[in-house]
């Protein structure tokens, strides 16, 4: 398989690559060169590593708007 370089440096990801890597707009690419070879991987978001670990209660939605409103107040005293 391969692709063309623009004369902007820029190239196509083949179709088949992808999909077989589940690429999508957005995603990052990672670039490295190993004994005059590139090799190009997908860069893994790594936030949900982070899932559940800040433990939060219910909120109070009424305290918190309250507690906006007379941080907003301050600005004007």
């Amino acid at each position: 398989m391969q692709s063309t370089i623009t004369s902007k440096f820029q190239t196509t990801i083949p179709k088949s690559i992808r999909q077989n890597l589940k690429l999508s707009v957005n995603d990052t690419l990672e670039w490295k060169i190993d004994h005059g070879k590139v090799i190009v991987s997908p860069r893994q978001k790594n936030f949900l590593k982070y899932r559940n670990s800040i433990k939060v209660g219910r909120g109070d939605i009424e305290a918190d708007i309250g507690l906006a409103r007379d941080l907003r107040l301050e600005d004007f005293r």
